[in-house]
């Protein structure tokens, strides 16, 4: 990402080269010369490996780990205290004994080659080819944690990001540089509305869009699912796709969507695109994050989660925004699935308080039949007014979407009351509201997985809905706009 110094403009970031990884990595950097070999390994401990007697090692310095009779595995350091170093290996620790190990430090952090060469390659969660191809070379070496963005440099979101699917573009629309999270629940299908998403998304802004997308824990089946959604838009050239496998080490989860990030970083502010990140699922992300710390016997907060997950989602979805003097931009749509659907959950509950709203998937909806099966009253985009209206979407486009969702939760006291006293009790008004919500969810809400629409069918379905409700019920819209957009009944004009 650009690095700053606090007072200058931003500059291209120009991380420290690569750390001697393995061939067929991108991570690998052959002028890369290693340190003194150490052998003191004193423990192996689930991904981890604890080396003694290690003098002058740094955080999250990158190391070769070399096992008798094995392929070299690779490792990050975690930790140091006196003469102990912790490192989590990447490949995992299964297969190795606490002889015949030799550990060698690079000096440096972890790095990859980010840059244009990413786009259209199919990788692992560590960036290695999984498409057949040639590792991925030719890029500028970028430590993966990212680098430190001064405030002062940031751009408000800005210009919306259509994605072809009414629920998201009309009441939730995503902003350009926005963070916008996916909650859902297990067995709903947010994994093909995440891929949905990453294949018709695009923005007004006529600069290159790109899009990364960083699965993690996925079955077999579910990368198989992504790889084929996603062919035509990486066959584009416009695609990097990053697929951690369930099966695979959990250190790898870890590190999957930081490589993700890294690459967007270079292709938005380095060669002026504007990237789309979809990154699912976040709350196997969080699992793996736990998992480390248990093995490493930290304390635990919430439902064993460490206390520091807050401060580690952010450094991944803070990773985002616009920055002043360079054209591109990262936009980030994070999946999580909430345990039993409780959104007080820590993944969730954390997730909302960084991001700028959410997309909540109902399972209540989805078994009404429709798709997605978005719960629009509990959504948000806390940013819409940045990326919406004239001069961005259509000039009614705001006052439609609040009319909508007050109508909707209108019509969902209706519905709670008809199912007390029955539909014959209710008035003529409020039965109009139930036809109303029953036409947003089947003709508005409800579309193909495949389907994509234009922004401006979308308005059209959204002022149809609207033609059910009596004009005088249509407070929130000027008399300027149901004049011009307000289709006009069989029979005459709507009282």
């Amino acid at each position: 990402m650009a690095a700053h110094d606090g007072t200058a403009n931003p500059v291209p970031a120009k991380g420290p080269d690569p750390a001697g990884a393995g061939p067929g990595s991108p991570l690998a950097d052959p002028l890369s010369v290693p340190r003194v070999g150490h052998s003191d390994v004193r423990e192996l401990r689930g991904p981890l490996l604890v080396l003694g007697d290690a003098a002058g090692v740094g955080w999250d310095e990158f190391a070769t780990v070399a096992v008798s009779g094995q392929p070299e595995r690779h490792g990050l350091v975690l930790e140091v205290d006196g003469d102990e170093t912790t490192l989590q290996v990447l490949e995992g620790t299964e297969g190795m004994s606490l002889g015949g190990i030799e550990v060698r430090f690079s000096g440096r952090p972890l790095a990859v080659p980010a840059g244009p060469g990413w786009l259209g390659r199919v990788c692992n969660g560590r960036g290695e080819p999984l498409d057949g191809g040639p590792p991925v070379t030719g890029g500028t070496p970028t430590p993966v944690g990212g680098w430190p963005l001064n405030p002062v440099y940031r751009e408000p979101p800005q210009d919306p990001v259509l994605t072809g699917i009414s629920a998201i573009d009309a009441l939730t629309t995503l902003v350009r540089g926005q963070k916008l999270p996916i909650f859902s629940v297990p067995g709903l299908p947010h994994l093909t509305l995440a891929t949905q998403i990453a294949a018709q998304a695009t923005t007004s802004s006529g600069r290159a869009f790109r899009v990364v997308f960083a699965a993690m824990g996925m079955t077999h089946a579910d990368i198989a699912f992504i790889r084929d959604r996603l062919e035509e838009r990486s066959a584009a050239g416009e695609l990097v796709l990053l697929l951690n496998a369930a099966d695979d080490p959990v250190i790898e989860r870890i590190l999957t969507p930081r490589i993700a990030l890294t690459v967007a970083e270079s292709l938005a502010y380095d060669h002026g695109s504007d990237v789309l990140v979809v990154m699912s699922d976040m709350t196997s992300y969080a699992e793996a994050v736990r998992e480390v710390s248990a093995a490493r016997r930290e304390i635990p907060a919430r439902r064993g989660y460490p206390g520091y997950l807050y401060s580690d989602l952010a450094t991944l979805y803070e990773r985002c925004g616009r920055v002043q003097g360079r054209e591109g931009s990262v936009t980030i749509v994070p999946v999580l699935t909430m345990p039993a659907g409780d959104i007080t959950h820590p993944v969730p509950d954390l997730t909302g308080y960084i991001t700028e709203g959410q997309v909540v998937l109902d399972p209540d909806v989805d078994a009404r039949g429709i798709y997605p099966p978005v719960d629009e009253l509990s959504s948000l985009s806390r940013l819409m007014r940045s990326g919406a209206g004239k001069g961005r979407t259509r000039e009614d486009h705001l006052d439609v979407a609040a009319q909508i969702l007050s109508a909707m939760a209108r019509a969902r006291s209706a519905a709670e009351l008809a199912e007390l006293v029955g539909t014959a009790a209710l008035s003529e008004t409020d039965n109009a509201y139930i036809e109303f919500r029953n036409v947003v969810e089947h003709d508005l809400l409800n579309q193909g997985r495949d389907e994509l629409r234009t922004f401006d069918e979308t308005m059209e379905r959204a002022w149809q809905a609207l033609s059910l409700l009596p004009r005088r019920e249509l407070n929130m819209l000027s008399a300027e706009f149901l004049d011009k957009y307000l289709p006009v009944p069989e029979g005459g004009a709507r009282s």
